[in-house]
């Protein structure tokens, strides 16, 4: 029978993509996650990871036990953290997995005064953009917005209630190919773009007065949305193009007069991000602490 140790650690190692990357991320060294990886494998009798001098990818094998066993070891995890609630204070690690603009413009006024309510809690943050099994990846919890909620998960409000796309350009753009009036004047312009992995440039949508008008923008860049954002605000910054983005990412620019507010009553609101978890019965007590942080800063 294989230990949950050995389970435990095998996880570790897939997901970190090597012995030395999971070993920074356990108590243990690589040399003894190496050794509990092997053992597993002799007790199943099947290869569980492709090991080479640069990398250790599952195999096929290993990535349906990995697939498996994510949520299943969460859930012992959870079991096993019921005792959390006999301390005095929560203690152990949350990890969540988050878009980079959530943790540019909301967790800030979030974790340090949740970490220095909870001392012993370690929050771990990955940024990512990317649509991820949030269980699979060993995540507790994530933060996404409406439409890119995962099914048959809770979901508690985090942050803004309301914020908007902001459109803006440099001053010496402005002067350089004149002002737009309306949306559709956009089509004219040099457009800074972004997309998610994979996929097409973002449509541009505006709404004024129950109007609701898309456009698919042109210009001379694309940057992946989250990763490269930097990117296209520095190119806005330097006049090579209109910029459509958070309006509290660009709210510094726009208050030095580095850029300029662009068709600002056609800026469209949204409805602000969500902490998002399993519905699950044990729920682990820095989870748990997380959210009643949350609900209690939303309250005042």
């Amino acid at each position: 029978m294989a230990t949950i140790s050995d389970l435990s650690a095998f996880v570790t190692v897939a997901r970190a993509g090597g012995f030395r990357g999971a070993a920074r991320a356990s108590p243990d060294s690589a040399s003894s996650l190496s050794a509990a990886v092997r053992r597993l494998e002799e007790q199943l009798g099947v290869r569980l990871l492709n090991r080479t001098t640069r990398s250790v990818v599952p195999t096929e094998a290993g990535a349906s036990l990995l697939e498996r066993l994510g949520p299943a070891l969460a859930e012992v995890e959870a079991a096993l953290d019921v005792v959390n609630g006999f301390r005095a204070r929560p203690a152990g690690t949350l990890r969540l997995n988050v878009p980079v603009s959530a943790a540019r413009l909301v967790l800030p006024a979030i974790v340090p005064a949740f970490l220095a309510a909870y001392p012993d809690i370690r929050l771990e943050v990955t940024a990512d953009d990317a649509f991820v099994n949030m269980l699979a990846g060993g995540f507790d919890a994530g933060i996404r917005y409406d439409e890119r909620l995962e099914q048959d998960m809770v979901a508690v409000p985090i942050g803004p209630r309301v914020q908007r796309a902001a459109a803006a350009a440099a001053p010496a753009y402005l002067a350089r190919r004149g002002r737009p009036s309306h949306p559709r004047d956009l089509l004219h312009h040099a457009c800074l773009q972004g997309r998610f992995s994979g996929g097409s440039p973002i449509t541009w949508e505006f709404e004024r007065d129950g109007e609701v008008v898309r456009i698919e923008p042109n210009g001379p860049l694309v940057v992946s949305i989250g990763t490269a954002t930097d990117l296209a605000v520095e190119a806005a910054l330097a006049g090579t193009g209109i910029i459509i983005l958070f309006e509290d990412w660009l709210r510094p620019h726009l208050d030095s007069g580095a850029l300029v507010p662009v068709l600002e009553d056609w800026w469209q609101p949204f409805p602000g991000p969500y902490l998002y978890f399993p519905s699950r019965r044990l729920m682990p007590a820095p989870l748990r602490a997380f959210v009643d942080f949350i609900k209690s800063q939303a309250a005042t």
